[in-house]
């Protein structure tokens, strides 16, 4: 079943803030091996200039699990389960940095969907905004749905 292209151009506003705590930002530093100490430890971040222990870089990207998930969860969208969709491609734009003690705001929009032979592309843009609204980054999505393409004649 191909995926509903009146979704190109909607967008979603997760229902809740992302609370970025200091120990979610420590453990994903540990997991991935990243040991500059502004990402570890607090006094460390301040002599760096930051106000408290920042995100490394691609600590954006885990936000997309637990906030951006949406539109795939929408029956009208059209993803069913199977077949997959596999990640084409990410990109992160960061217009400053994420530190612990963060509440951010996750808004996504559907810029395309086209076929790509027997399956379908699909993109999406994540707007990532403090609590009043300032930008912190945005990240670009390409994902692959697995032989959902309409049928060529």
């Amino acid at each position: 079943m191909p995926l509903n292209r009146e979704f190109i151009g909607r967008s979603w506003r997760a229902a809740e803030i992302y609370e970025v705590s200091r120990e979610k930002l420590r453990d994903f530093a540990v997991a991935i091996g990243e040991t500059h100490p502004a990402y570890l430890d607090e006094e460390a971040a301040v002599k760096h200039g930051y106000r408290t222990v920042i995100a490394p870089p691609t600590f954006a990207t885990t936000l997309w699990f637990r906030m951006g998930n949406w539109p795939m969860l929408v029956p009208e969208f059209g993803k069913q389960k199977d077949p997959v969709c596999v990640l084409g491609d990410q990109r992160v734009t960061h217009h400053r940095r994420i530190h612990a003690g963060d509440r951010l705001w996750f808004t996504t929009t559907v810029r395309d969907i086209r076929d790509i032979g027997r399956h379908e592309l699909f993109e999406m843009e994540h707007q990532v905004t403090s609590e009043d609204g300032e930008p912190v980054c945005t990240v670009v999505d390409q994902m692959i749905s697995r032989g959902s393409a309409a049928p060529k004649e």
